[in-house]
């Protein structure tokens, strides 16, 4: 079928995502929560946080060489599969050292889960629709994360050794659900032919491609950003005597916020193009981290993170088509997994270093650093014209004169 016809299916992967991102951002700050009741202190929740990202480091590269020459389907139910396990064993887990072992399954479920639905999307969307069908696709990733956090403060109580529990095993039955919308999801002859050992486009050849690592610094400074409000606002909020239910409304509140962005972005497309868009949500997102630092009241902390929420969800889906037209045709699926390769460093590094800043500085610290790495992705961004594509934007017709490297 050709690509662009027929968008039933981006629908229903659309859905999937958003029960098992749901299943993801209810389990990260349930896993903190119950961290903490179990004696953990700021520097165990980093690991804790930053184990998530760890045992996808090694599967990434190899899952998008056998995407890129084989079927994207049978990803999915996968990642589903141990996402919901990762979630309810964290749920019974006794110790630390045990909670980040399934925290680990979890992030190596929703690695195989993106990669096997980007690169659906690169493949079965024509050129001039990949801005908007990868924006589409991440609104069910910020659906899941405006539900998650609000089911979690809202199963999260007093007890919390039993109601984190509570909310993990909830976790993991919610991400099952989303097995139901995976029926006949990849079209009928999408799947390229095998292509020998020998023609394998190399990993050195991918990341020289111009334009695959700044899409990969500015995903990588997103979703930094996005984990650490996760994994830390319900920190900052003990330390400031926020309710657990009002944590998770405004985790919800900057979901909701990426959710507008997302539904308006080919509009801001047109009005800025790529390049701008992504520079100037990047600096702005920059300074609105710095301000979550400071001792805001909850009203007006609410209007930076629905304002953060915003500029947040441009990188995402703008960075994956920057790396998926940059990277050479026979190897979309694994430039897509060095960007999630590279997402996953900065969730083992970000939490970590968060947590180290966080012993030393206080806890609003983690979020200056996460301030001062947008403020670098926003210069990374300037210096990065975007590539018309054929149909593509008014505004992305500019870089037509700018020549593309040859690969």
């Amino acid at each position: 079928m050709t690509p662009g016809v027929n968008r039933g299916w981006l629908l229903r992967l659309v859905i999937a995502f958003g029960f098992a991102q749901a299943a993801v951002s209810m389990a990260r700050p349930a896993v903190s929560y119950r961290a903490l009741a179990l004696g953990a202190d700021e520097r165990a929740v980093g690991v804790i946080a930053g184990v998530y990202a760890l045992l996808p480091l090694f599967a990434a590269v190899p899952l998008g060489r056998r995407t890129d020459h084989g079927r994207c389907a049978p990803l999915l139910p996968t990642g589903v599969v141990l996402i919901s396990a990762g979630c309810a064993l964290s749920g019974v887990a006794g110790s630390l050292w045990a909670m980040a072992l399934w925290s680990g399954v979890m992030g190596l479920g929703h690695l195989c889960f993106v990669i096997g639905a980007q690169s659906l999307v690169a493949r079965q969307s024509a050129p001039h629709e990949q801005d908007r069908n990868f924006g589409h696709f991440t609104i069910g990733a910020s659906l899941g994360q405006l539900a998650g956090p609000v089911a979690a403060g809202a199963l999260i109580g007093a007890d919390m050794v039993r109601t984190s529990a509570v909310a993990l095993v909830a976790a993991g039955a919610g991400g099952a659900v989303a097995l139901t919308s995976l029926w006949r999801i990849e079209q009928a002859g999408a799947v390229k032919p095998r292509t020998a050992r020998g023609d394998r486009v190399p990993v050195r050849g991918i990341l020289r491609a111009r334009g695959v690592p700044a899409g990969m610094l500015i995903s990588v400074a997103v979703l930094s950003a996005t984990d650490i409000l996760t994994a830390y606002l319900p920190v900052v909020g003990e330390h400031r005597g926020i309710d657990p239910a009002v944590v998770g409304l405004l985790l919800s509140l900057r979901a909701a916020a990426t959710i507008a962005c997302r539904l308006v972005l080919t509009p801001l497309l047109r009005l800025l193009g790529r390049t701008a868009l992504l520079t100037v949500t990047c600096l702005l997102a920059a300074l609105l981290c710095a301000a979550v630092a400071l001792p805001l009241p909850v009203p007006v902390l609410a209007l930076v993170l629905a304002a953060l929420g915003f500029c947040l969800g441009v990188g995402q889906p703008l960075s994956m088509t920057t790396v998926v037209q940059a990277a050479p045709p026979a190897a979309r699926s694994t430039a897509l997994a060095l960007r999630l390769t590279g997402n996953r460093l900065g969730q083992v590094a970000a939490p970590a270093t968060a947590g180290l800043i966080a012993g030393v500085a206080g806890v609003a610290a983690p979020f200056v650093m996460l301030g001062a790495l947008l403020l670098a992705s926003a210069g990374v961004a300037a210096r990065t014209p975007a590539r018309a594509v054929p149909g593509g934007s008014a505004a992305d017709a500019s870089a037509e004169s700018v020549p593309s490297r040859t690969r």
